[in-house]
């Protein structure tokens, strides 16, 4: 489960083990107990949300937009 971004206490990262077939490209991020997934292709958009409050998770949703190519390149490098 490789953490791939860390900021402000929140935690992006993929688990290796996920999927067969493997899913598209998708990051979860977690704190605490709270954990979201955001598919990143074609575009962003959030799979699911178990803890989030709207405020955070429209935060997270920006994160997750500004670093996208870096998580993407993470995934690709990850999954090779």
């Amino acid at each position: 489960m490789p953490v791939v971004l860390r900021i402000d206490g929140l935690r992006f990262l993929f688990y290796s083990n996920e999927g067969s077939p493997r899913e598209p490209p998708h990051v979860h991020v977690l704190q605490d107990r709270d954990e979201a997934k955001f598919w990143l292709a074609p575009e962003v958009s959030m799979a699911y949300n178990d803890g989030f409050s709207a405020r955070q998770i429209n935060r997270i949703h920006k994160l997750v937009v500004q670093n996208r190519e870096r998580l993407e390149g993470a995934w690709h490098e990850h999954f090779a």
